[in-house]
């Protein structure tokens, strides 16, 4: 059923029609329920990989030996210790824990969740789809398929006006998303929630509105040099516009942020932070937390990109005390064109409207307007109403899944494909931090990275080649491009072996 809002959140509208949202259907199971562990988590088994021992084993430089998990696996030489740079003994030590609890989440097969995303049946070039571009977008599950048809077909509506039984379904249906996503974000109210079309216009967003009326000449904005594009071009426009100047925080030959540096840079004038939570060309976890307290000792706000991470770990946005944090929602297995600003309700209270129009307003006179209070201040016109909903179903089945499954599942694969991966002669894995999630970004000697990508492609394998609108990053490593794998839960071991097969090949 559809989530009716809390009352404090409704509009004084008596067409708002709460607790009559009509019924769609019930989400299909994910599979037969497999054992659980002590800790709650799935047997490594039960995703398609080796047990923790044979994992292990496989794993680890010291112990020779090892064999693959799958009859196509490499058995490349083991390279020394110092080497391996992940440790597979344990989940990555930058992700946030979970919280203990009695409540132990069914578990996934991963066969049977492949299952939920017809485009994985897909073949390409006559091969079985492998899709290891999920860093650029993630596939949807059918149950967001299927939401997202059953709104235009029996809610389809505009919303928070008309006294008609569509805009209640609509607007219950709309409302209910935003309060999946204050939930799954770990925020206070809903209130805090605001809908865009993306990452990238909820960076531009707070930069037109808080920075445009807290930005002056002389101040200072802090960003990483692992940044994506939209977390750099917003503040070096801000920056021109107020006079205003951008610092960098910047890496160590790993790929990881240097604190010391960053302490370095704060002072009285920095009035903001923005930083990725992690890299999406070279996969690393940033120590955001930390980031972020040192920038509220000194008297700065921070905002947290979330683009690459809402799909990897858990998101507490009240635990990491960041002011804003920013998603889209295709990268967490929902529809393209909707995304999220979390904002503190004080600091959103205090940001004046930064698009005009209906649905943001109070009244209207010709002499003045007086506006909504947040989020709908920031949600002028017609938004994406069937992509939030659709957004909302997305993370029901995340919800589903278990986020900590996915933690250690996603891992675990990181850890297999990083190590079959960096044995092949002439490969060079570009972004080593301990703390990574995700991404395996790599170039073959001899070749340009187009050549790789192509050569992927006539294999059916989906992988990103280019500078991945993270320019500055990959020239900190001498590179203009990379070819970029990037892993989600719904792949396996198998297709894993495929990439580093044609690798392999082409290094031959």
């Amino acid at each position: 059923m559809q989530d009716a809002p809390p009352q404090g959140a409704l509009p004084a509208s008596p067409y708002y029609f709460v607790g009559e949202a009509s019924s769609y259907p019930a989400l299909a199971p994910s599979g037969a329920d497999l054992p659980i562990t002590q800790d709650g988590l799935a047997d490594p088994q039960s995703f398609g990989l080796p047990g923790n021992d044979a994992l292990l084993a496989l794993l680890r430089a010291d112990r020779p030996g090892a064999t693959s998990p799958t009859a196509q696996a490499p058995q490349p030489a083991q390279p020394s210790s110092g080497y391996y740079f992940i440790d597979p003994s344990h989940g990555n030590p930058g992700l946030a824990q979970p919280e203990p609890t009695t409540l132990a989440r069914p578990p996934f097969d991963v066969h049977a969740i492949r299952r939920d995303f017809p485009i994985l049946q897909e073949r390409v070039n006559g091969r079985q789809l492998v899709w290891f571009d999920n860093a650029a977008t993630t596939h949807k599950p059918q149950s967001v398929i299927d939401r997202l048809a059953w709104f235009y077909a029996h809610e389809n509506s505009n919303i928070h006006r008309a006294a008609h039984e569509l805009a209640a379904r609509a607007t219950d249906a709309y409302e209910g998303a935003r309060n999946k996503v204050a939930r799954f974000l770990g925020a206070g109210a809903p209130e805090e929630i605001i809908f865009v079309r993306g990452a990238t216009e909820a960076i531009n967003l707070i930069a037109k509105t808080w920075g445009a009326k807290n930005i002056g000449e002389g101040d200072e904005i802090i960003v990483s040099h692992l940044e994506h594009h939209a977390n750099i071009v917003p503040w070096q426009q801000l920056a021109a516009e107020k006079g205003a100047k951008l610092r960098v925080i910047p890496v160590d030959d790993s790929g990881q942020v240097l604190l010391e540096e960053y302490q370095r840079l704060l002072n009285s004038r920095t009035k903001l932070v923005s930083v990725t939570q992690v890299s999406n060309a070279l996969g690393t976890v940033v120590p955001v937390k930390q980031i972020v307290d040192m920038a509220h000792r000194a008297g700065a706000r921070t905002v947290v990109d979330g683009a690459q991470s809402v799909s990897h770990m858990r998101v507490d946005v009240r635990a990491l005390d960041t002011d804003f944090f920013v998603f889209s929602g295709h990268k967490v297995f929902g529809p393209t064109g909707i995304g999220v600003v979390y904002g503190k309700r004080d600091v959103l209270e205090d940001m004046p409207p930064w698009q005009g129009g209906g649905n943001m307003i109070a009244d209207v006179t010709f002499e003045r307007t007086q506006f909504q209070p947040a989020p709908s201040r920031f949600e002028a016109g017609t938004g994406n109403i069937a992509d939030a909903v659709g957004l909302g179903a997305a993370l029901d089945y995340v919800d589903r899944i278990g986020m900590e499954n996915i933690e250690r599942y996603e891992h675990d694969l990181l850890v297999y494909a990083t190590r079959a991966l960096q044995a092949v002669p002439g490969v060079r894995i570009v972004g080593t931090a301990a703390d990574k999630a995700s991404v395996l970004s790599f170039v073959l000697q001899g070749y340009e990275t187009a050549e790789v990508g192509k050569a992927l492609n006539e294999e059916g394998i989906a992988v990103r080649s280019g500078h991945h609108c993270a320019q500055p990053i990959l020239r900190r490593f001498g590179l203009e491009t990379t070819v970029r794998p990037s892993l989600a839960f719904y792949n396996t071991c198998e297709e894993v072996d495929r990439l580093v097969a044609v690798v392999t090949r082409l290094a031959g």
